[in-house]
């Protein structure tokens, strides 16, 4: 992949790529890059501007910030370990999305805005986040109802040519997302957990190899699992999507909790919870907040659901506006 001039910037400033452990020297986060970006766009900069801007420039840019503009210098000039760490991420099927890229996911910025991920690491197809689907989202642990709900959900999406969006973690995701692609579908997978490792697992290599899965991560692709990526990760699912389905949740603790809660109150798509005689607390009270009741058994055919839910569905808000490129 041929990175652009604003995308090379980006990833020098924001990504671990090409740093060394020993370095004292830690990448800006997004809430910086943010601060950063806004000068830049106020000023009419581009971003790969800042590989040629004259220091006096850069200090009147960013306030006389001493510390910053040390911390940005250190950052550009690692150019060529950055570039030898890409070509390895290539060789192994893994590529990276910037804000400043035309196939970043629009909903990202229509929908998180700053809270948008400055860099989205993937392989496989990169077309499928954002197209029209379902995400999917529940305990690891389920019940057998639970387990049906989200195979049905799966099959479903694999034959209606829904994407079926999940987080790509044991239960609810991975079965869902199995069914979607047994079903010859396609399925997105934003992980909490490496890339690296995960794209090694021969039961998706052969779907990124046909182009029939994505699997996507904002952190870094060597990074192991831990609860605040998986918390942080949840919005994405639900960014990226249609419509939501709960399969399950824990009542007031808990990533699905968390992530349906926040949905709800950002109103970023319609949130389904599965209703059903056993039911887990969290499901009756995410529908007391505003959850719509998702009946399971689901009495009509596979074909139905997309219709289902939209008929079920209260209008959307409209999330038309976008971000510059830089925010």
């Amino acid at each position: 992949m041929i990175y652009s001039a604003d995308s090379q910037v980006i990833l020098s400033l924001c990504s671990h790529l090409g740093l060394s452990s020993q370095s004292d020297v830690s990448p800006l986060s997004t809430r910086e890059w943010n601060s950063v970006a806004r000068r830049l766009y106020a000023n009419t900069i581009q971003p790969e501007e800042l590989l040629h801007i004259e220091t006096s420039q850069l200090f009147d840019l960013l306030d006389q910030d001493e510390p910053l503009i040390k911390r940005i210098t250190a950052l550009l000039s690692r150019s060529g370990s950055l570039a030898i760490e890409l070509e390895r991420l290539e060789s192994l099927g893994i590529e990276v999305l910037t804000r400043a890229d035309t196939d970043y996911p629009v909903r990202y910025k229509q929908r998180l805005k700053e809270n948008a991920p400055v860099l989205l690491y993937y392989s496989g197809e990169r077309a499928l986040l954002g197209q029209p689907g379902i995400a999917i989202v529940g305990s690891r642990n389920l019940d057998e109802i639970g387990q049906l709900a989200a195979q049905f959900v799966g099959n479903a999406c694999g034959l209606s040519g829904l994407v079926l969006y999940s987080g790509g973690a044991r239960g609810v995701d991975n079965l869902s997302m199995t069914a979607s692609l047994e079903a010859r579908g396609n399925a997105v997978g934003i992980l909490a957990d490496s890339l690296e490792k995960t794209i090694r697992n021969p039961e998706y290599r052969n779907y990124l190899e046909k182009r029939e899965l994505c699997l996507a991560t904002p952190y870094s692709p060597s990074a192991s699992f831990n609860v605040g990526a998986a918390m942080g990760r949840n919005r994405l699912i639900y960014a990226l999507a249609d419509y939501a389905i709960v399969v399950a949740s824990d009542f007031e603790k808990g990533g699905t909790w968390a992530g349906a809660t926040e949905a709800l109150k950002a109103k970023w798509l319609p949130v389904f919870a599965l209703q059903h005689e056993h039911m887990p607390l969290g499901n009756t009270k995410l529908i007391e907040r505003g959850a719509i009741p998702f009946p399971y058994p689901f009495e009509g055919h596979y074909s139905e659901l997309q219709v289902w839910l939209h008929s079920h569905s209260p209008i959307p808000e409209d999330d038309s506006e976008q971000l510059s490129l830089f925010s």
